[in-house]
């Protein structure tokens, strides 16, 4: 199976005429509603049919299955061929380089390996 290539981007009624409203999606309820007809030229409502496959539901893009690892000894085990590593957000700089060392050497492929490269300050004379 492929994954869809375009789904619409949901939106609440009238999100862009009330700023207090935000785009969070809510299920029109008005008696008089055009967006709960399904009036044409109006915005579309959540519906089963949008859903995306069984066997893709929760997969990558890039075709792998999220790992969420937060530390190095996460990453036993793991199958290189169908899984794909996400660090933690919580994680420091330290723990975050030996984890992705430790992939390079596994050969396990992190999906957002930035954010754990030394930066140089500066400092003023």
């Amino acid at each position: 199976m492929t994954r869809k290539k375009r789904t619409p981007k949901f939106r609440r009624q009238e999100w862009f005429r009330f700023a207090k409203l935000g785009e969070k999606w809510r299920k029109p309820r008005g008696s008089d509603s055009k967006m709960r007809l399904g009036v044409s030229g109006k915005p579309t409502i959540v519906s089963i049919g949008y859903r995306s496959p069984k066997n893709i539901r929760g997969v990558h893009p890039s075709g792998f299955v999220e790992v969420l690892v937060h530390a190095p000894r996460d990453l036993d085990g793991l199958d290189t061929s169908k899984q794909a590593v996400r660090i933690g957000s919580s994680v420091g700089g330290r723990k975050r380089e030996q984890i992705l060392a430790k992939a390079k050497e596994l050969g396990i492929r992190v999906l957002n390996p930035r954010g754990g490269e030394k930066r140089e300050v500066e400092h003023a004379a």
